[in-house]
């Protein structure tokens, strides 16, 4: 059987999504919501679910990975760091709530408004949507708030 993950057979693979806390001392509010809000969207992209980790940790954590695997010498608010492409999605995701809090400060926003968008940037980049240029970079805003208004509209967890 050949598949589009690193696994052998469907039985290898817990498919779902799991939130982690590695040093931050955090779990987000209503995970339920949050799992059925991230599988519709990736849904809705045409995309497929395998396994998705998110981990949330400190900004020196994220650092140390940024130094370790990515060779960047600077802090950020999340790492991506995807098994498969699109449209199969298989990742582990880290994300600084430290850096979170900050950028939320910063904006003037709520921190769960904040921690929402970082969490769908994520999905979104492994639904094939990139980043780097300033028209891609609008294109992935809009996403997000597309993803934020169905998240905000009362999206039930049926």
């Amino acid at each position: 059987m050949t598949t589009d993950w690193p696994f052998d057979t469907d039985a290898e693979l817990e498919t779902g999504i799991s939130f982690y806390d590695e040093d931050a001392g955090f779990m987000p509010a209503h995970p339920e919501k949050l799992y059925t809000w991230i599988e519709e969207v990736i849904n809705r992209e045409g995309c497929q679910l395998r396994q998705l980790s998110y981990i949330f940790c400190s900004d020196q954590y994220l650092h140390q990975i940024n130094l370790e695997y990515l060779d960047h010498d600077t802090y950020t608010d999340i790492i991506t760091f995807p098994y498969t492409e699109p449209p199969i999605i298989h990742s582990d995701i880290f994300i600084s709530v430290e850096r979170v809090r900050e950028n939320a400060d910063t904006l003037k926003i709520p921190f769960e408004q904040e921690l929402h968008r970082v969490i769908i940037h994520g999905v979104l980049h492994l639904c094939g949507y990139p980043d780097k240029s300033e028209a891609e970079a609008r294109m992935m805003r809009s996403k997000e708030d597309e993803a934020l208004a169905l998240l905000n509209s009362g999206f039930s967890v049926d």
